[in-house]
């Protein structure tokens, strides 16, 4: 997979699998737009590790509707064109129906869906608007496995990414004859820097069990789900949610 003179925005990039998937993408020639919500320090390293030049920090919340249409402005302004967009920020909070009272529940909820869902649709619109003007792209977004097997701890999180999914394969549909394709990566759980910090010994070795492989999933191994559906070569897999669970929930 070639990315020479592509121009790619991925969201949620300074740390796990977002960082992974600049790093592959400018790894393949492409210049690369890290957005980022508020930590300054790890947004910088990060871009100070991507291989080649002409990457770029975009500093926006995209869970604020308002910043999306500029985070995309912001970009074209600065590279011309958007050619693949990689929705990849998202957040996940415990919300246990029997645990929880009404206001952390219905909280929960609005915040989950606000980001994992709502953003992501209006990055889908600007990113489709600007891919439109100029001959077409490709539109990859990071669901999850909770979107199918289900959230018992977290409901709002698996809920909001089968909606994720759904919305995704309606606009592979509708985008494809402006030459847009959309594909959605999946993974089971991972190990990114947050993983580390926050699993107990206990929780990793749960986790650890899943898996025929007894380990979590590497977030390299998803950064190379999303380049293959950001290529060319991905094209006629428009509409395909690839797993990526090293075979702890198959469907």
């Amino acid at each position: 997979m070639d990315f020479t003179g592509k121009n790619v925005l991925i969201t949620g990039a300074s740390r796990g699998i977002g960082k992974a998937t600049a790093v592959a993408f400018a790894q393949k020639g492409a210049k690369v737009g890290i957005n980022y919500r508020s930590n300054d320090e790890v947004a910088h390293q990060t871009l100070s590790e991507l291989p080649g030049e002409g990457h770029q920090l975009f500093k926006r919340d995209v869970s604020q509707k308002q910043e999306i249409e500029a985070l995309i402005e912001d970009f074209v302004k600065a590279y011309g064109q958007l050619d693949v967009l990689v929705n990849n920020a998202g957040i996940s909070v415990f919300h246990e129906i029997d645990e929880v009272d009404f206001d952390h529940w219905t909280n929960a909820w609005e915040k989950t869906f606000e980001t994992n869902l709502f953003a992501v649709a209006n990055l889908c619109y600007w990113g489709a608007k600007a891919m439109m003007k100029t001959g077409g792209g490709h539109i990859v977004s990071v669901s999850s496995r909770g979107a199918f097997r289900g959230e018992p701890t977290k409901p709002a999180y698996g809920a909001s990414k089968a909606a994720l999914n759904s919305m995704s394969q309606s606009l592979a549909k509708k985008l494809a004859p402006h030459h847009i394709y959309v594909g959605v990566v999946a993974p089971g759980f991972t190990e990114t820097e947050m993983a580390k910090e926050t699993l107990t010994p206990a929780e990793r070795e749960n986790l650890l069990r899943e898996s025929p492989f007894k380990r979590m999933a590497q977030p390299e191994e998803v950064a190379h789900a999303i380049l293959f559906l950001a290529s060319s070569e991905a094209a006629y897999s428009s509409g395909t949610i690839i797993d990526v669970n090293g075979a702890s929930y198959l469907r």
